[in-house]
């Protein structure tokens, strides 16, 4: 059996990115979504999950291009005075890892975002990470240690098939390989911790490696060549013009993946192959 999570990253991050989400959620094939509890549209994407419960939520953990919960005296080594992090991954990642001094500064600051998640009232169905920093070893080893603390069960554990990629989209050869091989490795290092817990993750996260082009045609093709069992597919959908989005993510088709993601020609193709949506809780959605 072939099962999909659909899930939109960046959920409170600005309010393109709100509408194009819950627009994907009451129109298209979206299952659930990540929130970023300090993103501009945080508030507003609250109240739009209270307003459509059946979306599940999760968090989009955030310790690199955006902004810290706790304030800057709390960690001043990884913030800014305004309380930005800083906007290389690549550098961010060197950091969190070589510098002993920052670890606890990260957990205090990770514990914080999943207890503002909590602090909605919402369900915390599952955790992922902006640029996916929720894999990074440090980060990781913080998380598993607070996952059973907060509830949480389930987890994106971020690698995908790069022969199946490639057979669908043969751009960037050289740096989707480079992130397969990566993340590879990250998801052997994160598995057995996952599964001594009973976390539960997909068996394949597709999004990584064509990230912000995950257009309509894109789609359709993936879906030839989805594997068994469950596979979530990560999407960031958004509405322009948007300043945020813009900001931070210049290059993204936002616009285009909102329409992959409610396109009919994408449902009918889920529908002929008996692909079935679902959620990490594992409830099922109807083509909307």
């Amino acid at each position: 059996m072939k099962e999909l999570i659909i899930n939109a990253d960046d959920f409170g991050l600005s309010a393109g990115a709100n509408r194009a989400i819950i627009k994907a959620w009451r129109e298209g094939i979206l299952t659930s979504a990540s929130l970023m509890v300090r993103g501009e549209g945080f508030t507003e994407a609250v109240s739009l999950a209270r307003e459509n419960p059946g979306l599940q939520v999760g968090l989009h953990l955030t310790l690199v291009q955006g902004r810290g919960v706790l304030p800057y005296e709390k960690f001043p080594s990884i913030v800014d005075r305004a309380g930005n992090f800083t906007n290389d991954p690549v550098h961010a990642g060197m950091r969190y890892f070589f510098i002993k001094q920052l670890h606890k500064q990260l957990r205090r600051e990770i514990e914080a975002q999943i207890t503002a998640f909590r602090e909605t009232g919402l369900t915390l169905s599952h955790v992922d990470g902006h640029l996916n920093i929720h894999m990074h070893p440090t980060v990781f080893d913080i998380l598993r240690e607070l996952m059973p603390r907060h509830g949480i069960t389930s987890f994106r554990l971020s690698r995908e098939n790069l022969a199946a990629e490639l057979a669908v989209d043969r751009k960037r050869l050289l740096g989707k390989s480079a992130d397969a091989f990566i993340f590879s490795r990250l998801a052997s290092r994160c598995r057995p911790h996952l599964d001594r817990q009973g976390v539960t993750y997909a068996a394949e996260v597709k999004g990584l490696l064509n990230s912000g082009r995950m257009t309509e045609e894109y789609l359709l093709r993936a879906l030839d060549r989805l594997g068994e069992g469950v596979t979530e597919i990560y999407f960031h959908p958004g509405c322009h013009p948007d300043g945020e989005l813009a900001r931070w993510m210049p290059d993204y088709q936002h616009e285009a993946e909102l329409m992959a993601l409610t396109s009919p020609r994408v449902k009918e193709k889920l529908r002929s192959l008996g692909i079935k949506l679902r959620n990490y809780r594992g409830e099922e959605k109807a083509y909307a």
